[in-house]
Order: C-alpha cells, then structure tokens, then sequence
C-alpha cells in the first residue's frame, strides 16, 4: 500500500467534489490522510517529574546558571554531535564541542571548559 500525506482537505481545494468521492478515490489509490494521533502529549503515570529549581530565582550576575544542550546534526553519512555551555546572564557560549560520537567523554561538562572559565 502506497502512504500519501494528502487529506480530503487539501485535495477539494479550487473543486466542488464531495467529501466520500474524494475518500472512495484516496483508498483505491492507496492514499492514507497522516494526522497526528490522540494523546500523544501524555507523560507516563510512573515517570518521575523534578521540581523547577529556577522558578523564583533572580539571575542578576554572570556565572550565577549555566545551561547545556546536546543537538544532533544529520549528515551525509551519520550524525554530528554539538554539545554546548552557556551562561544565562550574559547569554554568552561558555564552551563547544562538535564530535561524531556521543560517548561520556564527549557529553562530560568538564570537557572543554579552561581554568580561566570558570570563576
């Protein structure tokens, strides 16, 4: 069976043709509508939820919040990882690292940050 992403919505667009004919041609041409499913934004039951720590407080000097982030980058063959460190205050990047495997050594926060860094 062939997937299409076109719904009965898009393909009426300009015509005047009924909804069922517009379903009955879809499923003899194997096309499905993809829509998301419901629920799909519900957390697990048992999963642990951590309290907000930052909620009240005033960040009002430089390395007062750091915060991390690991994106992962497609590339022709494989993946590139860029993990990053930045100061809430000044918005500034603490300290980057860009590598082709995600291992402890490459997810550690003290991989790349210089003694002068941190104070």
């Amino acid at each position: 069976m062939v997937v299409g992403v076109y719904g009965i919505g898009w393909m009426n667009q300009g015509y005047k043709v009924n909804r069922k004919r517009i379903r009955r041609l879809m499923r003899k041409m194997g096309l499905i509508a993809l829509y998301p499913k419901r629920n799909l934004s519900l957390a697990n039951q048992e999963h642990k939820t951590y309290p907000y720590l930052l909620r009240d407080l005033v960040i009002d000097r430089p390395n007062q919040v750091w915060a991390t982030d690991i994106t992962c980058i497609p590339m022709a063959r494989g993946f590139a990882y860029l993990v990053a460190i930045m100061d809430w205050h000044s918005r500034r990047v603490l300290s980057w690292r860009l590598s082709n495997t995600m291992d402890t050594s490459f997810c550690s926060v003290y991989f790349c940050l210089k003694p002068e860094t941190v104070r």
